[in-house]
């Protein structure tokens, strides 16, 4: 969503800075059904092979839809707006802008929680289910298509989204203290979804985005509060419990990390659940004011990777969110030149749909412009053209016919994930086996002796791994599973770390010595924003065994960033430090403390390639410029006990050169 911490504003250098189905009420023509040339029901491969004939159409028509026009969607279209202050299921921001409906409703999961209308704070339970069950029946009566974000509170604190203590993933995950809340949210869902039916009894189909924007670091599934094998398996784990244990047939499955990639898919894919798990591949992306160029460039390079993976593993490519951030508007062809910028890419044009965010009315964006609105001319170009689809030009959602394919055996290792931590003499080894009755399933350690799993009441083929204590010396061991289904043995391994990990001193953000030499263990302990690797360095580094080497790639943005989470209080100390090794490039570096909500940064040059101590008085850290609200605040003592992360940024100078390797070590506060 469009609720990013504004730290992913562009961080941009001078060279001088750097010295769906027609529902009840709405007629859509339906074109013939999809079939096979001898007239036969047209295969689908989708995660639910038992999926209602709908939900399969819908699949099929998104894929037919492909490089015909995009379908322009809006969250809480009938529920939020600048044009109306009482929902009825008909007054539309968008409606009143261009006279029809978007072709695709977003809904959240924040409507069971009452944070979101129509849900009612205090409101029961069953009040809010039904409520969300109404958005769903409203958006496909109108004509559009519906899907539904999943915004889920922090189930250890009990605040929301945005809270990422408490380890999150590793409690709500099978064996940890908060997996039975989880279940309770997802029985909510299920049975909100479940309850989304017209008037003649069909269960509306659905598309369901949960963990969305995965790779940053602002939600607690995110980047740095979780590993990518942890964010995996809560995945998996939440398809499997809605299809399999609670039987809801009505949903296709979207996942939708957040830009950018610069057209790699390595970091698309670093924290994909799978084939098996997911049929939309979406892409979230907002123009933070980099400028038009840059933005654009960068998306239509990101959205033709998407649709390659898409159209190589027969999925949906989407852009699941998009907008302009800020409150001000800088483009009054904002939207006419998105339109012909994704549209004139052979790949890009190929998205089928594109969702804007919520109009929340007051001083927040209008996504969608309305009637005065500055933007609302460009809103009815882009309306107008061909290429852009609403409601009213839906034709044929559901009519195709189709059949499923039904899916292979399916096995993974559940717990414990890959690189994660163990630190007991004991751990729960969990398998879970779908499509088929394993007839055996084992475990091993190092490729040691296969000891036996067995199935559970839960659903899971499990036992205890007592761990030897010779493996501390290693550091970390590889479990394996194997299971034999159908005269075939399905297999999945994760690298377990194990023991203890020395405390850092007081104020001390990372001494890179912690990973176990692990170039992955290093990633999963940091946010991610913009094309980089990280990797541990033997050669430069200030003591010990290892440094940071950060090689950025700023082809396809004007800056990039690392950051990992630190709660702490700072107060008794004044300054920042860190070992650095510059590249020799124009462009330049900035240390970010996030303190007390307020982002703080200090910029430095990259130009020196001796390794060297940079120290920075916090008195010389200022709030960062995009962040007007807190201009001339101080980062102070008051500020400092409140420390809540740190980021280095690195940015493109005029003219500078686009690759390169920084070294760090040794970053602290003293």
């Amino acid at each position: 969503m469009s609720d990013s911490p504004m730290k992913r504003r562009a961080f941009i250098l001078s060279s001088a800075t750097v010295a769906l189905a027609a529902g009840a009420g709405v007629p859509v023509a339906a074109a013939a059904p999809s079939r096979t040339a001898h007239g036969a029901p047209t295969p689908v491969r989708i995660v639910d092979d038992k999926a209602t004939p709908a939900t399969r159409a819908l699949f099929a028509y998104l894929k037919r839809q492909q490089g015909k026009g995009i379908l322009f969607g809006h969250q809480h279209d009938l529920t939020y707006g600048f044009t109306f202050t009482t929902p009825d299921g008909k007054a539309s921001d968008t409606r009143a802008a261009v006279g029809d409906y978007p072709a695709v409703f977003g809904w959240d999961t924040l409507i069971l929680e009452g944070a979101e209308r129509p849900g009612v704070e205090g409101g029961t339970q069953a009040a809010n289910i039904a409520a969300l069950s109404r958005c769903i029946r409203q958006g496909d009566a109108r004509g559009g298509i519906n899907t539904l974000t999943a915004h889920m509170p922090n189930f250890v604190t009990g605040k929301d989204f945005y809270d990422t203590t408490g380890g999150v993933v590793g409690q709500i995950l099978p064996g940890g203290g908060r997996h039975a809340d989880f279940n309770a949210f997802l029985d909510r869902v299920a049975k909100a979804v479940k309850g989304a039916r017209r008037p003649d009894g069909t269960a509306i189909p659905v598309i369901f985005r949960p963990f969305h924007e995965n790779n940053g670091g602002w939600f607690w599934w995110g980047a740095g509060h979780t590993t990518s094998a942890q964010y995996i398996e809560l995945y998996r784990y939440t398809v499997e419990y809605l299809r399999d244990t609670r039987g809801v047939h009505n949903l296709l499955y979207s996942y939708s990390p957040n830009a950018t990639f610069a057209g790699d898919p390595t970091g698309y894919l670093r924290t994909y659940p799978g084939d098996g798990f997911v049929d939309v591949l979406g892409y979230d992306s907002y123009d933070e004011g980099a400028g038009p160029t840059p933005w654009l460039d960068g998306l239509v390079k990101d959205l033709a990777m998407v649709v390659r993976l898409a159209n190589t593993r027969g999925k949906v490519p989407a852009f699941t969110e998009f907008g302009e951030s800020g409150t001000e508007v800088r483009d009054l062809q904002w939207f006419t030149k998105l339109a012909r910028a994704v549209e004139a890419d052979p790949l890009a044009r190929q998205m089928t749909y594109m969702l804007t965010w919520a109009n929340f009315g007051g001083t927040k964006r209008a996504y969608v412009p309305y009637p005065g609105h500055v933007l609302l001319p460009d809103f009815v170009k882009y309306h107008q053209d061909p290429y852009t689809l609403f409601a009213a030009d839906l034709r044929g959602v559901y009519s195709a016919r189709t059949t499923a394919v039904g899916n292979a055996p399916l096995m993974h290792l559940v717990t414990p994930t890959d690189r994660q931590r163990v630190t007991a003499s004991k751990a729960t080894v969990r398998v879970r086996v779908t499509g088929a009755r394993a007839s055996r399933v084992t475990y091993s350690v190092n490729g040691g002796r296969a000891r036996r799993l067995c199935l559970g009441a839960d659903g899971f083929y499990s036992g205890d791994w007592s761990i030897d204590p010779a493996l501390s010396s290693d550091r970390s061991a590889t479990l394996t599973v194997n299971a034999r289904v159908n005269g075939r043995t399905l297999t999945d391994s994760a690298v377990v770390l194990l023991g203890e990990v020395a405390p850092l001193p007081a104020g001390w953000v990372d001494d890179f010595e912690g990973y176990a030499g692990d170039d992955i263990a290093l990633s999963e302990a940091y946010t991610h924003v913009n094309s980089h690797t990280t990797a541990l360095s033997a050669d430069h580094k200030s003591s010990g065994s290892y440094g940071l080497a950060y090689a950025y790639d700023f082809t396809g943005a004007e800056y990039t960033s690392i950051g990992k989470p630190v709660v702490a209080d700072w107060s008794a100390f004044g300054s920042l430090a860190l070992w650095l090794r510059g590249d020799g490039s124009a462009n330049a570096g900035a240390l970010q403390i996030v303190a007390g909500g307020v982002y703080f940064w200090y910029q430095m040059p990259l130009a020196d390639t001796n390794g060297q101590e940079v120290k920075v008085p916090f008195s010389e850290f200022a709030p960062a410029p995009w962040d007007t609200a807190n201009a001339g605040v101080v980062l102070d003592a008051a500020h400092l006990a409140k420390v809540t992360e740190f980021n280095l940024y690195l940015g493109h100078g005029e003219g500078a050169a686009t690759r390169g390797v920084v070294y760090v070590d040794n970053i602290r506060a003293e």
